[in-house]
């Protein structure tokens, strides 16, 4: 029987390859976007932003506690057994907590995209920021796009790994990242931008940081396709549901509150949920 669970799973995977990799693609450029607004808008929606944040955060907090984890429990439970299942899942959940709240902890706040601990990025003081030193700027936006690289690794596998098992989960992933990589890619083009007077280079830095979510994704499926089966996958969902939970709660909730008032960031959050929840309704 096992042979026929990682049959299925080959069979699954070979269709939806180029799916989830156009996804993960979709979701690690969108920093372009983030560079677009930073560029050439003279100013920011605040309100608008702070909606988009709490959407993408009530997306990937209704999908992980609805979808990912009761998928991967399950799939590990048909493996495991009742018990060794359900302690396979809440350990793998809080090992995907760990794994990205890690990275956080190594990557200085002041060059970490995800430290929203002020606005001003947002909506640039122009005056203000030629005073500061280009080397300083370049240094700053330099090492944001490594941080920002550094992170999606994890967020690309999770998208990829999402689209392989099942279209209706890696699509939704997929925006929800998406959105929250759009000011991520604007924490790395404007100090380059002041820096170099260049947008075409702050442009292309922002992108390519935003390269590293596909190249993460590949690289998990190239690493781990020999072992894909149901056990692999059960332990994969539950992980990435702790990613997207402690992405959600400590990364987009906060960016939410601090670029509009509360409430925008709720009523984004209640949104994503609805839409989210809609969505899977819609492919039963």
């Amino acid at each position: 029987m096992p042979h026929v669970n990682i049959y299925i799973c080959a069979h699954i995977m070979e269709e939806n390859f180029w799916f989830a990799l156009g996804l993960t693609l979709f979701a690690g450029l969108s920093t372009g976007i983030g560079s677009f607004i930073g560029l050439f808008t003279k100013a920011t929606n605040h309100k608008g932003l702070s909606f988009a944040m709490g959407f993408s955060a009530g997306v990937m907090i209704y999908i992980s506690f609805t979808e990912l984890f009761f998928q991967g429990q399950e799939s590990l439970i048909n493996e495991l057994g009742e018990k060794g299942g359900s302690w396979a899942a809440a350990i793998s959940f809080f090992v995907g907590i760990s794994l990205i709240a890690g990275i956080d902890k190594f990557i200085p706040s002041y060059e970490n995209p995800h430290e929203y601990s002020d606005t001003t990025a947002l909506e640039v003081d122009e005056n203000k920021i030629k005073t500061l030193p280009k080397a300083k700027l370049m240094r700053t936006g330099m090492f944001t796009a490594i941080a920002l690289g550094i992170h999606n690794f994890p967020e690309g596998m999770a998208t990829f790994a999402g689209a392989l098992k099942d279209v209706s989960l890696g699509i939704p992933i997929a925006v929800a990242i998406a959105i929250h990589n759009i000011p991520e890619g604007l924490a790395v083009s404007v100090p380059i931008y002041y820096a170099t007077g260049n947008r075409k280079k702050a442009f292309f830095y922002s992108f390519l940081s935003g390269l590293a979510e596909p190249v993460g994704g590949l690289l998990g499926y190239l690493i781990l396709r020999p072992f894909f089966n149901d056990l692999l996958f059960g332990y994969i969902f539950t992980g990435i549901a702790g990613i997207m939970v402690f992405i959600a709660l400590d990364q987009l909730l906060p960016a939410a509150e601090e670029y509009g008032e509360h409430h925008h960031g709720i009523y984004g959050l209640v949104t994503g949920m609805a839409v989210m929840a809609v969505s899977l309704l819609l492919f039963l």
